[in-house]
C-alpha cells in the first residue's frame, strides 16, 4: 500500500481502519534510513573507514550508506560489518551484514561483537570509524564483560524483559555486564575519530542509552545496575554481583579519547508522530499529541487512554486524532502470547466496550511487537461485537498476558514484516464525532 495514497473520508468502519494504516505507513517511511542518512555522511580520512553497527535498523543504515558512499566517494575505502535481528539483513556488498537473535542474545550476537572489537583495533589517527547504532543493538551486540558467561547475561536479560523494567534500567544493567557496551566499542577504536548515527528507540533520545551506547559513554554505575537487579528481586549470580560490586572500568563521558568522536540521531519517535500530524491536519483532523515518551505499563496506558477519549468524544465537531509514542512495559503473569501494543490496545478495547466511532492502531515501529510475528493490531466498534459474539473476554486474555492470541482471533492483527527502522512505539486513535 502506498503511503503517499490519498486518505479516504470516514464513510464507514473499513474507511476509518484503512485510514489509520496509510497513517501508520506515511509514519514509519518518515523515520526510515533511506530517507535519513545519505545527505548526513562525513567525508572521507585520510585513513581507512571502518563501519561497525547493530540494531533492527542496521542493515538498512548500512545498504544507505554504501549507496551514498559510492555515489558521492567511489575511490574512498570502505569496509565493516554491522548486526541485526534474524530477517531485518539487507543486501550490502562492502559491508558485511550479520543475524542475530533478538530480544534474546545468542551467540552470533556474541560473535559479532568480538568481530567488531577487532576490527577496530589497531586503527590510528586518520581513520575513521562510522557506528550505525538503532534499537534491538544492545542485545544483538552481546559480549559478556570478563568473568561472566553469555548464559549468565541471558537469564538477566529474560528477567528483566519479563519483570516489567522500563528499558532504561535494563539498558544500565546491560551497560555494566558488557565488554562492548558503555563507550567501550569507541575506547577500543580510538585513536581514529569515531561518528556515531543513531536511530532512537529510548524515550527521551538520549544518545547514549540507545542500544547502551556502544560508542557513547553515560553516568550510570555499576552500583545503580546492582540496585536495578536488586530492586526487582532478580537472581543475582555470584560472579555478576562481584562484578558489579567492583570498581570497574567504563569510559566517562570526560575522556580525553572521546574529545574528536560525533554523535548524530537521524530519527527518533518524535519524528514519526509529526509526520502523521502534519499528513492527519492537511486531511482537516484536530490532532493532539500526547508526548513521544510514554512509559509504563502497557495495558493501564491503555486503560487510561480509553477514560480520556470517551471524555472528549463531541467536544468538536471535526475528527480528532490523537498521537502518542514511546515504550511500555508489559509485567508478565501470564503464560500466553503477545507484546506491549498488543496488550495496549487490549486494554484500550476492554475500557472503551465497543464505543462507536472510535478507532485505535498500535505498532512497534520496527514491524515485530516484541518476539511475535505482528507489529501490533486495530481496533474499531465492530471488534467488540464480533469478540461478544466469539465469547472472548478481554480480560481473560490479559491475565493470561494473551494479547496477540486475542486479536488473532478477530484477525485484527496487523503483520507487515520488518520495516527495517525503529523508533519504538506509534499508537493513534481516531475519534469521529458522535451521530447527532
Amino acid at each position: 500500500m502506498n503511503a503517499h495514497a490519498p486518505f479516504t473520508p470516514f464513510t464507514d468502519e473499513e474507511a476509518s481502519r484503512q485510514w489509520l494504516m496509510r497513517l501508520a505507513q506515511t509514519a514509519v517511511a518518515a523515520v526510515h534510513p533511506d530517507t535519513l542518512l545519505p545527505d548526513r555522511l562525513p567525508e572521507p580520512p585520510l585513513g581507512r573507514t571502518v563501519v561497525v553497527g547493530a540494531g533492527k535498523a542496521a542493515a538498512a543504515m548500512a545498504r544507505a550508506l554504501e549507496t551514498a558512499w559510492q555515489r558521492h566517494h567511489p575511490e574512498a575505502e570502505l569496509s565493516g560489518l554491522v548486526v541485526t535481528r534474524y530477517g531485518h539483513g539487507a543486501d550490502c556488498r562492502r559491508i558485511e551484514v550479520l543475524e542475530a537473535s533478538h530480544p534474546m542474545p545468542d551467540e552470533l550476537g556474541e560473535q559479532a561483537a568480538r568481530r567488531m572489537l577487532k576490527a577496530v583495533q589497531d586503527l590510528g589517527q586518520d581513520d575513521l570509524v562510522i557506528a550505525l547504532i538503532s534499537g534491538g543493538g544492545s542485545a544483538l551486540m552481546t559480549l559478556p564483560a570478563d568473568g561472566l558467561t553469555l548464559h549468565q547475561k541471558q537469564a538477566l536479560n529474560k528477567a528483566l524483559l519479563r519483570c516489567g523494567a522500563p528499558i532504561r534500567e535494563i539498558n544500565t544493567v546491560r551497560r555494566h555486564l558488557s565488554a562492548i557496551k558503555g563507550g567501550r566499542l569507541a575506547a577500543s577504536a580510538h585513536p581514529a575519530r569515531v561518528v556515531t548515527y543513531l536511530i532512537s528507540d529510548v524515550p527521551g533520545d538520549e544518545p547514549s542509552l540507545i542500544a547502551s551506547g556502544p560508542t557513547l559513554p553515560d553516568d550510570s554505575t555499576p552500583a545503580g545496575a546492582l540496585s536495578i537487579l536488586e530492586r526487582y528481586g532478580i537472581e543475582i549470580p555470584d560472579s555478576v554481583r562481584r562484578h558489579l560490586m567492583a570498581d570497574g572500568s567504563a569510559p566517562r563521558r570526560d575522556d580525553a579519547g572521546f574529545a574528536r568522536d560525533e554523535a548524530v540521531v537521524l530519527a527518533r519517535a518524535r519524528d514519526a508522530l509529526e509526520a502523521a500530524r502534519e499528513r492527519a491536519e492537511h486531511a482537516g483532523l484536530d490532532v493532539r499529541m500526547l508526548g513521544d515518551d510514554l512509559e509504563g505499563e502497557a495495558r493501564d496506558l491503555g486503560r487510561a487512554q480509553a477514560r480520556m477519549v470517551l471524555t472528549v468524544q463531541g467536544e468538536s465537531e471535526r475528527p480528532l486524532l490523537i498521537l502518542s509514542g514511546g515504550e511500555t512495559s508489559v509485567t508478565v503473569r501470564g503464560d500466553g502470547r503477545g507484546g506491549r501494543n498488543v496488550e495496549y490496545l487490549l486494554g484500550l478495547f476492554e475500557t472503551l466496550k465497543g464505543a462507536e466511532g472510535i478507532y485505535a492502531l498500535a505498532i512497534d515501529t520496527d514491524g515485530i511487537d516484541g518476539s511475535e510475528d505482528n507489529a501490533g493490531a486495530l481496533i474499531g466498534p465492530a471488534c467488540w461485537t464480533r469478540a461478544r459474539s466469539a465469547r472472548l473476554s478481554a480480560l481473560d486474555y490479559l491475565a493470561r498476558n494473551d494479547a496477540y492470541s486475542f486479536f488473532a482471533e478477530l484477525d485484527d492483527l496487523i503483520v507487515t514484516g520488518p520495516t527495517r527502522t525503529n523508533v519504538n512505539d506509534f499508537r493513534a486513535i481516531l475519534v469521529l464525532p458522535r451521530a447527532s
